[in-house]
């Protein structure tokens, strides 16, 4: 037990330091290759940091183990849906004015409804896969078409709000732009402590499920999910402190679509299958519910701290529910 609960301590920490460190210079070395701002943020930036999901995902498929990855999925959306924004809005009441609001959160409740319709479908293949991934880069492709038709800096899309939240959360990022060593030796070994780290992390969670009796699922929508989840936290929390709650609110909602789309569709294609069962009615149910609330938030052109503990109350609630039925 001790073996396992350590594999999981060191996988967790090794994913958050690589999915920064390799961010931190893949942007530098793209910075220095002349990479347009747009493609940083909404290519680089956006992928990079569901990193730490994705590799966790991938790694947990490949070892046999898919409920991990699916529940890595589920429970990562879910954490961002209402613990991560509901601990930005508790710092700071979230406005929400861009005048293309509603776009985001309708992508993310799409996704998530086509999630939730595969697994009630038992569907799950490669092909399915790729079709899952085809979304996410028909969506970059427009974020990336409407950013290069000039449209006013203050029209949101949730990529360039990611790129955003990690210039916030990072002072010194511009300072690789000098020399190509650094931003090289940062990207290898940001990549390297992912990979490390993330088989780790499914190691241990698959023996800690063993050994505690526990379902893998439930290791994945939990130690796994709320820790692949922490960069987002660090992130949404101090644009809210910042003032840029926006850039909150868009961080969040991108790390939905992206998760439920590239790791998703990422997780499918190398590990072809069903979703898990387990998974249904609530997990997936809750991922599509939350998608709504953060949809009717978008109504209601903005989020308060009433509602943000609403929202940590709900997490609260969903957390007791998964022990109870452990």
């Amino acid at each position: 037990m001790t073996i396992a609960l350590s594999l999981v301590a060191a996988g967790l920490v090794a994913l958050v330091v690589g999915g920064d460190v390799l961010v931190r210079g893949a942007v530098a070395l793209a910075e220095k290759a002349g990479v347009s701002a747009l493609v940083i943020g909404v290519v680089i930036v956006g992928l990079g940091t569901s990193m730490p999901e994705l590799v966790t995902s991938i790694e947990a498929a490949l070892a046999g183990a898919p409920a991990i990855a699916w529940g890595n999925i589920a429970g990562s959306n879910i954490a961002n849906s209402l613990l991560i924004l509901g601990a930005a809005a508790l710092v700071a009441p979230i406005a929400i004015v861009s005048r293309n609001r509603w776009r985001d959160p309708l992508v993310a409740l799409g996704a998530s409804v086509i999630v939730l319709a595969l697994a009630a479908s038992g569907a799950g293949s490669a092909p399915l896969g790729l079709a899952l991934l085809a979304c996410l880069a028909s969506y970059i492709a427009y974020c990336y078409r409407e950013e290069r038709l000039a449209r006013p800096a203050s029209v949101h899309n949730a990529p360039y709000d990611r790129a955003q939240a990690l210039e916030l959360t990072d002072a010194h990022l511009h300072d690789l732009r000098n020399g190509w060593a650094k931003p090289i030796l940062l990207t290898l070994v940001g990549l390297g402590v992912l990979i490390a780290g993330g088989r780790m992390l499914v190691l241990g969670a698959i023996d800690l499920a063993r050994m505690a009796g526990l379902t893998e699922t439930l290791i994945g929508l939990t130690i796994v999910a709320i820790g692949t989840s922490l960069p987002e936290l660090v992130t949404s929390v101090i644009a809210a402190r910042k003032g840029e709650t926006e850039v909150a609110f868009g961080n969040v909602v991108g790390s939905n679509i992206y998760n439920l789309l590239g790791i998703g569709g990422a997780t499918m294609l190398f590990a072809p299958g069903p979703i898990p069962a387990d998974l249904l009615p609530v997990d997936l149910g809750l991922v599509a519910t939350s998608a709504a609330i953060i949809l009717g938030f978008t109504l209601l052109r903005g989020v308060s701290r009433i509602s943000a503990l609403a929202l940590l109350a709900g997490y609260a609630a969903y957390l007791a529910y998964l022990v109870s039925n452990a």
